[in-house]
């Protein structure tokens, strides 16, 4: 594991926690050699997560899009920023240089990227491990929705822990060394699953 991309605000949130749990998670990375991928700001939980590494010494890279270069400042401290021109080239510059993916609390943006980098797995378009840091219980909710997806059967069985959950950044890393990816979705009755 060299690589590890992290979804995350570029608020800070509510809870003094998501910051706590933000820091913890850019100290385990660098403790462990693993260069942090992110979005390229130096605001929020994203700036936050990668000061930590810098600071502990490891490497961070951000992508950035040109459009959110100004307004969410982009952090200039980098390892690497590569500045580019949409957000599908930001994700999927971020999907490329990644060997696994963590979702940190975040608004829309950090759902809307998790929920991508999600169903790719399940289409078989990559084979990363995907973690929820679950800081504070903020992800109970999609955690449930999951489970309300698979007893509608809009998820299958097979992909309901796609997600590996922890609610500690260690934790979740050590489940990351041992990830076997599930087959990929197939379109057959639920009750041959």
């Amino acid at each position: 594991m060299k690589h590890i991309t992290v979804f995350c605000g570029s608020s800070i949130g509510a809870s003094p926690l998501y910051k706590e749990g933000a820091i913890a998670l850019g100290k385990e990375l660098a403790k462990r050699d693993i260069t942090l991928v992110y979005g390229g700001a130096s605001v929020g939980l994203m700036g936050t997560v990668a000061d930590t590494v810098l600071e502990e010494g490891g490497k961070a890279i951000g992508v950035i899009p040109k459009m959110l270069e100004e307004r969410e400042i982009s952090n200039s401290n980098l390892t690497e920023l590569h500045i580019v021109d949409s957000m599908h080239t930001r994700k999927a510059k971020m999907a490329d240089l990644a060997d696994g993916f963590i979702a940190l609390p975040g608004g829309a943006g950090t759902l809307e990227e998790f929920a991508e980098i999600f169903t790719w797995a399940q289409l078989g378009v990559h084979q990363k491990p995907i973690g929820l840091l679950n800081i504070n219980h903020f992800f109970n909710p999609l955690i449930a929705f999951f489970d309300q997806m698979l007893r509608e059967k809009f998820l299958q069985k097979k992909h309901r822990h796609l997600a590996l959950v922890e609610e500690k950044a260690d934790q979740l890393i050590d489940q990351f060394y041992s990830y076997k990816a599930p087959d990929i979705k197939t379109y057959i009755n639920e009750e041959q699953i």
